[in-house]
């Protein structure tokens, strides 16, 4: 696996994580631990959102940072560089 996909793949277990701790806080909303981990897998998906970015391009529309041009429809889409 090159390193592309190792740091997309890294991104979808922080999502994943994140989206699990969300739905337990939404029922254990004073769970220290879990609002805990909640801020350390928040920032480990920031963090690594942030280089792959850096690295290969734009993960989401919102990471478009060219002001002269809409570069988000230039080929390839995330889910297709290889």
């Amino acid at each position: 696996m090159n390193e592309r996909n190792m740091l997309l793949g890294k991104i979808k277990k922080y999502d994943f994580t994140l989206k699990e701790l969300n739905l337990y806080l939404d029922t254990h909303p004073n769970c220290r631990r879990a609002l805990a981990m909640f801020r350390k897998y928040k920032e480990l998906r920031s963090d690594a959102a942030e280089e792959y970015t850096r690295r290969f391009g734009p993960i989401t529309p919102e990471q478009v940072s060219d002001s002269r041009r809409w570069t988000w429809v230039d080929d390839p889409w995330p889910w297709e560089r290889r």
